[in-house]
């Protein structure tokens, strides 16, 4: 299995702590509040909810969406639904995406998002995150269109992953996804803080959308998850009230780090610099029962999420002066 953000039993175990303020993965640390579920939510078999996709479908602005456990979920069988193929991942990226194009008798390859448009012109599946996880990098809507018609020209695809597009939807093609070869996959974990949900959608024709269903099989997301999900997609208020908070969280993180010497990018949910001295920046933070990502590889650096509260943010600053005083 790749590496991924969280893992707080691990940290635990390494540097023998339990207090840890974790800002390794990236999601709202005030996430939505669970709202009580319907008596039967446990012990029904969960049916498709209607409700459920009428309002992804209003949230998201998508023409048509199939509810997935999670977008990992979508990122594993789509590879499954065309034969041996071109593909181009964008890098660096989620690396999920790279990690199963590679295992279908695929021909893939790592492409930086600077040569993405002579990619578009050759490949048979181009994916891409936008905004991207984790260096923040976005692609304009107007290229990102360009590319799908291209590519749906001679029967290919464009994936755009915009699992952090809820704070930044500026570039979203979510609403052009009925278009053929277009798929679109978003994410209630990130800005709704709902990751334990295990809940996504995937946008796209239904020529798509059909046989993804019938991949990922019966009660693919459970009834106690469609329904919080539900209720998060249809508070506009609670929607609203945390865009601006995450913006000015995010704006102060970001400030935060420049007045460290540390130049980042991101979104408004996490800030990623190429630190030179990632390994030890993680080692110093995590000593301090702080936990970061460290990226080893492609995106090598470090990621940072949003503490939840003001001793978050004080432990942060604390621990940042201690690092540039050394």
């Amino acid at each position: 299995m790749l590496e991924h953000g969280g893992k707080l039993r691990e940290a635990a175990q390494r540097y023998g702590r339990n207090d840890w303020l974790d800002l390794s993965t990236g999601l709202n640390p005030n996430g939505y509040p669970a709202p009580a579920l319907a008596i039967d939510a446990w012990h029904r078999l969960p049916e498709h909810d209607p409700a459920l996709l009428d309002a992804a479908q209003r949230y998201y602005g998508a023409p048509r969406m199939l509810a997935v456990a999670g977008t990992q979920a979508a990122i594993q069988a789509l590879p499954r639904l065309r034969p041996p193929s071109r593909v181009v991942v964008a890098s660096p990226s989620y690396a999920e995406h790279l990690h199963h194009w590679s295992q279908h008798g695929h021909c893939t390859s790592a492409v930086p998002y600077s040569e993405l448009d002579a990619a578009a012109a050759s490949a048979d599946v181009l994916v891409v995150c936008n905004p991207n996880n984790p260096t923040g990098a976005r692609v304009p809507r107007a290229a990102l269109l360009q590319w799908a018609e291209a590519l749906a020209a001679r029967g290919g695809w464009l994936v755009v992953d915009e699992a952090f597009a809820d704070t930044d939807g500026h570039h979203s093609i979510a609403d052009a996804a009925q278009a053929p070869g277009l798929v679109v996959l978003r994410s209630v974990g990130k800005f709704f803080g709902l990751a334990g949900l295990r809940l996504g959608f995937v946008a796209a024709h239904e020529d798509i959308l059909a046989p993804l269903a019938d991949t990922l099989g019966p009660w693919a997301v459970s009834g106690p998850a469609q329904q919080v999900a539900r209720a998060a997609l249809e508070d506009r208020a609670w929607q609203r009230a945390t865009q601006e908070g995450l913006r000015a969280a995010g704006n102060r993180l970001r400030d935060l780090l420049a007045g460290h010497g540390i130049a980042s990018n991101g979104t408004a949910l996490f800030q990623w610099w190429p630190e030179p001295r990632a390994e030890e920046f993680h080692d110093h933070m995590a000593r301090r029962g702080i936990w970061v990502r460290l990226f080893r590889e492609a995106a090598r650096g470090i990621r940072l999420g949003l503490p939840p509260d003001e001793a978050g943010w004080k432990r942060l600053q604390q621990a940042l002066n201690e690092w540039t005083e050394r």
